[in-house]
């Protein structure tokens, strides 16, 4: 056993394990267009939260790239009631930017635990770093391509998980689709 995993232990590599196939199983539910049940998978005091990037000088990347939270614009500063009406009005059918409904397909890798609460024995709650690629087909001809990096803050609830917040950074700070109606 590496010196990593001998630092680690079993338990830390399990519950990465189940993170990870936490993440699979929302990518299905959302790729799947099971919206209500995706929603059970987010806490009731949910933060989501992607910010506009900026192009910036040299050096002023940490402070200016992108938008802060509760401060100006960002693609989304949503919680669970926001993200709800999004659902509802996506499937009442008469929603203009998703009739007919897309078809996405999403993909996570690179999951890293970054910091498990108490201990991986016994964690409440996990920050968990991931890689992202959504992939968006419209009607005949709209292509569109979201790339970017996710922490998520994932708290215990019962025998599975909740999203108690999520950050996404997009790799794009000029987005060509027309509308942002994809979950990510």
């Amino acid at each position: 056993m590496s010196e990593v995993a001998e630092r680690r232990g079993r338990a830390w590599f399990e519950l990465r394990q189940d993170i990870e196939d936490f993440l699979y199983q929302e990518a299905d539910l959302l790729d799947q267009r099971r919206f209500k049940d995706w929603l059970e998978l987010l806490a009731d005091d949910l933060v989501y939260f992607m910010p506009i990037r900026r192009n910036v000088k040299f050096g002023e990347h940490a402070d200016r790239e992108n938008t802060r939270q509760g401060e100006g614009i960002s693609w989304f500063d949503e919680d669970k009631w926001t993200l709800t009406k999004r659902v509802e009005q996506i499937l009442t059918g008469v929603h203009y930017a998703e009739e007919p409904l897309s078809r996405v397909t999403h993909i996570v890798s690179n999951v890293r635990l970054l910091d498990v609460q108490p201990s991986a024995e016994s964690a409440r709650e996990v920050t968990v770093g991931c890689r992202f690629l959504v992939y968006q087909n419209r009607v005949e001809y709209e292509n569109h391509t979201f790339i970017g990096r996710r922490t998520d803050v994932l708290r215990r609830s019962g025998a599975s998980w909740q999203i108690a917040r999520r950050e996404m950074i997009l790799e794009q700070n000029v987005l060509l689709a027309k509308n942002l109606s994809v979950f990510f």
